[in-house]
């Protein structure tokens, strides 16, 4: 299979679509476990943290220059797997366009597999606003970051879980992540098995393992992160 096949044809556009899934399941993963550092101020754990493990590790993870390069490579990660998946939809629908004369519903398959690209458009929209809410500000225009806190590790940061208590203060932005964390665990539902059987990392010795994985991270990974808002907003964390 040649380079432009891998993005053309409807088996490379799965592979492609395979390998990217992945690779943001991890990173997933890897984000999940910063942003859960906010729990260390949950009164059971340290009520006095105020924020300073999540801002420690947001310090780390923006100026490790390792780090700010594998940025650029998930950004890359994001975009072809939002393309390839478009592509693939719209080459879906094209096939489809007659129908099926007999409509198996869920018989056929789960009502989230038929719906990808909804799911993708609605993340899609959700990982904008969260660009614009996070990593804009950090990065760029420090809006809402003006003032900085002294880590317990001595070095000098932006006060990030500031921003979040005053990102997560409004309703509104509490419902909207929480409607894509449940958007992300349909998405992932489907997405994590498909992703090992397009690959050809399954088979029948291991499927069921890989299903029930599969299903745990789904439920797991989104829950954790919608915690994140709600605990804002409660004033369980902060």
């Amino acid at each position: 299979m040649t380079w432009k096949q891998i993005f053309t044809s409807s088996v490379g556009k799965k592979i492609t679509m395979g390998v990217t899934g992945l690779f943001l399941i991890s990173f997933l993963l890897i984000h999940m476990g910063v942003n859960a550092c906010i729990f260390k101020d949950l009164s059971f754990f340290d009520a006095n943290d105020n924020g300073d493990m999540f801002n420690r590790a947001a310090d780390f993870m923006g100026k490790t220059v390792v780090i700010r390069l594998m940025e650029v490579v998930l950004f890359l990660g994001f975009f072809v797997h939002i393309i390839q998946g478009f592509m693939l939809e719209a080459s879906n629908r094209s096939k489809r366009k007659i129908g099926y004369a007999v409509n198996l519903g869920d018989k056929g398959s789960k009502w989230y597999s038929r719906s990808m690209g909804l799911l993708g458009t609605i993340l899609l929209l959700f990982l904008m606003l969260h660009w614009w809410h996070f990593w804009i500000p950090s990065r760029f225009t420090h809006a809402g970051l003006e003032n900085e806190v002294i880590l317990s590790n001595g070095r000098v940061s932006h006060d990030m879980f500031a921003l979040m208590k005053a990102t997560f203060s409004e309703w509104w932005v509490v419902i909207v992540y929480v409607v894509a964390c449940i958007s992300l665990a349909y998405h992932l539902l489907h997405g994590f098995q498909s992703a090992f059987r397009t690959l050809g990392l399954s088979n029948s010795r291991y499927i069921s393992l890989i299903n029930a994985i599969g299903v745990g991270y789904s439920i797991i990974v989104p829950l954790i992160f919608a915690l994140m808002p709600i605990s804002m907003k409660l004033g369980w964390v902060g």
